[in-house]
């Protein structure tokens, strides 16, 4: 008996050493720098919120939360780094709508697979989406619009950020509910695309609200509805597209924080709970504010629901348009 109790507390020992020293290393967290991987460029809606999140960080736990660009292939370069880091809290990435819930469907090669290799940790925020017409287009609500569409098939064309892009699936969509036929004019990013639709070269296009606002100031572009369910506390004035002559439309981009696999549970609620107290400061509901952005928040799982619903949606998008793209 002496000899049994003497071999299980060998086998003990070390594993109780494991145990501890794991709790120990999570109480502790973070006990160094967080890298905060947004896989776009400076400047869009995902580095933003991605350096709003890790200002809040900084600020709650005294520790350095650097954001590392690492952009290419729609979002999908920088997530593939993500899910291939190790699961210990330390390096998070901002996925989004279009990395997350689109490409699943649309590259047949994803280096990733959006609910295995992630830990949902929190949803930051929808990014405002609106659809604008130059000035010249005889269309002042998405009733009139589709009127005009139905009328001459073909007759009106709309501009976006890159076949498979937010801006072009949620035309798609548009098109799809309405049963009309509005031509694609694809280009490399919003802003040569935004350039034609003043220019008068393409008709419209759907793109973040905040990028919209000073060309519709301008008297440049017209801006006839914002595409999430209910309309916008920065932009009362703007009705959906459900509310104007759509009925059940909706699109709203989101980004959110994401971990690799097997980050644990009391890490991720952690990063929950400090996330989610940042998204409720004076500074960053002013900001967002600003830019038109709505905060999120809410917990792991209800993230998780999210991005799960959200690639069956896309799914069928991608399937009635026929979209295809490679990596």
């Amino acid at each position: 008996m002496q000899g049994l109790l003497r071999k299980a507390g060998a086998v003990m020992v070390p594993f109780l050493a494991v145990v501890c020293g794991s709790v120990l290393a999570q109480g502790s967290y973070p006990g160094k720098p967080i890298r905060i991987i947004v896989p776009f460029a400076p400047g869009g809606p995902n580095d933003l919120l991605g350096r709003m999140v890790a200002q809040k960080l900084t600020e709650a736990w005294g520790q350095s939360v650097v954001v590392e660009n690492r952009g290419g292939a729609g979002g999908t370069v920088g997530l593939d780094v993500a899910a291939k880091s190790t699961g210990d809290g330390y390096t998070l990435a901002m996925g989004g709508s279009s990395n997350m819930t689109v490409a699943p469907s649309l590259y047949r090669k994803l280096p990733y697979d959006s609910i295995r290799d992630f830990t949902p940790v929190i949803n930051v925020a929808h990014v405002a989406y609106a659809l604008a017409v130059n000035p010249t287009v005889p269309a002042k609500t998405v009733k009139e619009l589709i009127a005009i569409a139905r009328k001459k098939a073909g007759y009106l064309s709309y501009g976006s950020s890159g076949t498979g892009s937010m801006s072009s699936l949620a035309a798609e969509l548009l098109k799809s509910m309405a049963k009309v036929n509005i031509v694609h004019v694809p280009y490399k990013g919003t802003a040569p695309a935004l350039t034609d639709v003043i220019s008068g070269q393409i008709d419209m296009m759907l793109a973040d609200l905040a990028v919209i606002q000073p060309h519709a100031r301008a008297g440049k572009l017209r801006v006839i509805a914002v595409t999430g369910m209910k309309r916008l506390p920065s932009a009362p004035g703007i009705p959906t597209v459900g509310e104007s002559g759509l009925r059940g439309y909706e699109v709203s981009p989101w980004f959110g924080v994401v971990g690799p696999a097997g980050v644990p549970r009391d890490i991720v609620a952690k990063l929950n709970g400090a996330i989610a107290a940042g998204l409720k400061a004076a500074d960053i509901l002013r900001r967002f504010q600003q830019l038109g952005y709505e905060a999120i928040g809410g917990t792991p799982e209800q993230f998780a629901a999210t991005i799960k619903s959200d690639i069956a949606k896309y799914a069928r998008i991608v399937k009635t348009a026929g979209i295809k793209a490679e990596l």
